[in-house]
């Protein structure tokens, strides 16, 4: 049996087990999805947002890329956060990165990677910025795990410089952003930052919205 048909047998005996002990599970996410989270995770398969926080299929809306970025020119991203915040009214953001991340593990080094230069590039600039705190750390694992901490908090910091959160904020205060960092070896998520409507931005970044 090849691995894809062996996924559609699993499919099919999940939806089973579903419908078994509440026949309309499916009937109640046919027609809308009201989320309360929207999730910025990484796409390691190590780390399904469902999965990792308990939640049920219509809880959390998502969007992964490699080492969770909020990139201003992604346009895949910025087009799912602009539908999450506007038109699903998400009250939460979560930007979820893990330990042992091997995008971060990869921006620390020299090595070419072809086009994913250009992806994690954006790494390179957070190490760039931290150097002095990361390579006062001389262990390459605990650098790296911290890496993995300061990426999550820059690409918080980045949604907030959007205006697409700002404009949210100045009519609902929400959503709140927190940042957090998932241990892959126990299952644990540890919160390494918070940023809502009250949090600092420079100046620089700040739009004038009507």
């Amino acid at each position: 049996m090849k691995s894809s048909e062996k996924l559609l047998l699993q499919n099919k005996a999940w939806a089973q087990e579903k419908t078994l002990y509440d026949k309309d599970y499916f009937l109640r996410h046919a027609h809308i999805q009201t989320p309360e989270f929207l999730w910025i995770g990484c796409s390691d398969s190590r780390v399904p947002a469902n999965e990792v926080t308990g939640t049920e299929p219509g809880d959390i809306f998502v969007h992964r890329n490699i080492a969770n970025l909020v990139v201003h020119t992604d346009l895949n991203l910025l087009s799912v956060l602009q539908y999450a915040v506007q038109v699903l009214k998400v009250k939460t953001i979560i930007v979820c990165g893990h330990y042992g991340c091997g995008g971060v593990r990869a921006a620390m080094g020299n090595n070419s990677f072809g086009l994913l230069n250009k992806w994690l590039r954006n790494i390179k600039d957070t190490y760039r910025i931290h150097r002095d705190e990361l390579e006062a750390i001389p262990s390459e694992d605990k650098r790296a795990d911290r890496l993995v901490e300061l990426n999550v908090i820059e690409q918080c910091n980045n949604l907030a410089k959007t205006s697409i959160l700002q404009q949210s904020w100045k009519t609902s205060q929400l959503p709140v952003i927190l940042g957090w960092v998932y241990h892959i070896d126990n299952g644990l998520i540890d919160e390494v930052c918070k940023v809502d409507h009250t949090t600092p931005i420079d100046p620089i970044y700040r739009y004038i919205l009507d």
